[in-house]
């Protein structure tokens, strides 16, 4: 028997991306470059949405895009060729046009976490730049989503 209860607290838990370090992902002296904590993050985004059933690339032909808005971004430790990373990404906020997400990169070995960021994604038209709602279906998640957390976090009280 399912305890549903453990399933809706799977479901609202930080979605988790396994990454390994390979040697392009890393400076010479074999520590991540950078920039590289940023693909990762969004690689996390774009799985937490497609394993919720929203593929963000299918918008394409709707002329629908994604964009970063806003990052804040602190480097805590480094990390090194060969590690194994857990990348989350875990829905804060959202509006009409935009969704925030609080996400860690941590080392799965020890837990240390390596980078913490705030990213704010914002829903473009394709053609111009200019900002639009969100589509339907991921607007309707976005939403089910933050109240589920709401509520689960009024009855942990």
């Amino acid at each position: 028997m399912t305890d549903s209860r453990n399933d809706a607290d799977q479901e609202l838990a930080a979605f988790t991306l396994p990454v390994r370090v390979y040697i392009e992902d890393t400076d010479a002296g074999g520590i991540i470059f950078h920039p590289k904590y940023l693909h990762y993050m969004e690689r996390a985004r774009t799985e937490w949405c497609r394993g919720r059933g929203v593929g963000l690339r299918s918008g394409l032909g709707d002329n629908i895009s994604y964009v970063v808005q806003k990052l804040d971004i602190h480097y805590a430790a480094p990390g090194y060729v060969d590690d194994e990373l857990l990348v989350t990404a875990d829905v804060m906020d959202a509006g009409r046009v935009w969704m925030e997400f609080d996400q860690r990169v941590s080392r799965a070995i020890d837990g240390r976490e390596l980078a913490r960021a705030s990213v704010t994604v914002a829903c473009v038209a394709l053609d111009s730049g200019r900002p639009r709602r969100l589509p339907e279906d991921l607007g309707q998640l976005l939403k089910k989503h933050l109240a589920a957390k709401i509520s689960s976090k009024r009855h942990q009280e």
